[in-house]
């Protein structure tokens, strides 16, 4: 009898060669590869072949999916950092200021008060629903982020960076959940919150990723100088970057995923020889891709058909809300008197406004935060009700967004896009 492992490894050898094959089909229709990934981790589930398992006797592995997803999504912010080349001055960036610190807070907020209202949760259970739904993902969202390093168009730019940079208000409250689960008086720990899991954990994330980055360019440097590296080595630079910049930034008690995404910013901008990050960004690309296959076919694998519909009224409410109300209303406020870079207009075009509020893609980032919950408090039908609910939004978003994301971009290539125009590399000495 041929072992399961071995016929898992067979189909997902399979699905590698039908997908990539496929990719110039596929690409042209109104179809992501997630959503591929997803119907294939379905049939391979319980209700399929069962060859992937992460219930055994009823029991969730929610520690396998917490190291999986947290994998893959350090791998992605760090490219999302590779890709962006933009100097970093406040008013270039200031599209991915109004998301982070207007959009994500609304948004957060807003998902609190329908978990109060409408699902019968306490607040800490409904925050840490806001905490996990509230950031849109970097992992998923490929197909409307930034193309390559001479892509400069506002729209592709500010969901790059917004993906990038979720950690730096989502995981302070995705902690504060944590804490109102384990202790309903706030009192107890509201302070330790703000210094610790608000102040120190961001700033120690973004000093981390500057200086880690640095030390390892410039140790690189210094030896490629004495003596050069093998070149089939080479590309493994950016992987030792990226775990060492994340490990040595949460031994500290920082923020890896912001530490991650700031050495990518770093890393671009560090080498004389533009080629270099280049390089790193199409190795890391594929890495990525590789991930996410497995990633969605776990989520694929672990859907069960009776739990989602005892939540699925639930579920509808809060996708309904969270996609058509929450996110386009919070970037409405989030825009208001923001002027694009580069154009002769004084408002962003509401168009675009428009796109930016329907591209609030969830995948990935939201199955490490739940996960991760799972790993630190969160259980019993609190856990079970945050779960479904999560599991369904982030199944909603991959076929809906997966099926709107090819036509919705390639109408606004058309008419709004700026993509051509392009800006100037930044160099290292801005971070010095």
């Amino acid at each position: 009898m041929v072992d399961t492992y071995i016929i898992d490894l067979f189909v997902v050898g399979l699905l590698l060669l039908m997908v990539t094959l496929g990719s110039g089909w596929i690409a042209r229709l109104p179809l992501s590869f997630a959503l591929i990934y997803l119907l294939v981790g379905i049939f391979l589930g319980p209700y399929g072949l069962k060859l992937v398992q992460l219930r055994q006797n009823e029991v969730f592995n929610a520690q396998l999916l917490e190291k999986v997803t947290e994998l893959v999504v350090i791998i992605s912010v760090f490219g999302c950092g590779l890709r962006i080349i933009r100097p970093l001055k406040l008013g270039v960036w200031d599209i991915t200021v109004r998301l982070i610190v207007f959009l994500m807070p609304i948004s957060i907020f807003a998902l609190a008060v329908v978990g109060k209202l409408f699902l019968g949760m306490n607040w800490g259970e409904a925050i840490l629903l806001g905490a996990i739904l509230a950031p849109t993902d970097p992992v998923l969202a490929s197909e409307v982020q930034l193309t390559d390093t001479n892509d400069q168009d506002e729209l592709r730019f500010g969901l790059t960076s917004e993906g990038g940079l979720n950690d730096a208000l989502a995981f302070p409250f995705v902690y504060f959940g944590i804490h109102a689960l384990e202790n309903d008086n706030w009192g107890n720990w509201f302070k330790q919150w703000i210094a610790v899991d608000l102040i120190w954990a961001i700033a120690v994330g973004i000093i981390m990723g500057i200086v880690v980055a640095k030390s390892i360019v410039w140790i690189e440097q210094k030896i490629q100088k004495r003596r050069a590296t093998d070149k089939v080595m080479e590309d493994f630079i950016a992987i030792s970057t990226i775990l060492l910049t994340y490990s040595l930034t949460e031994m500290l008690n920082g923020y890896g995923f912001l530490a991650v995404f700031i050495a990518g910013l770093v890393v671009q901008r560090s080498y004389r020889n533009p080629e270099k990050p280049l390089a790193e960004l199409e190795f890391v690309e594929q890495i990525e891709k590789l991930l996410e296959v497995g990633t969605i076919l776990l989520l694929g694998s672990i859907l069960l058909l009776k739990p989602m519909l005892n939540y699925a009224g639930q579920s509808l409410i809060v996708i309904i809300l969270l996609f058509l109300i929450i996110r386009p209303v919070g970037v409405w406020i989030s825009t208001i008197g923001k002027r694009p870079v580069e154009s002769h207009r004084r408002t962003m075009h509401p168009g675009t406004r428009l796109l930016f509020g329907w591209f609030g893609i969830r995948g990935v980032g939201s199955l490490y935060y739940l996960a991760y919950a799972f790993g630190h408090g969160l259980k019993g039908e609190a856990g079970e009700q945050i779960a479904w609910i999560t599991y369904t939004t982030i199944i909603a978003s991959v076929i809906i967004h997966g099926i709107s994301s090819t036509p919705l971009m390639k109408w606004y290539e058309r008419n709004l896009a700026n993509h051509k125009k392009t800006t100037p590399p930044a160099t290292i000495d801005e971070f010095e």
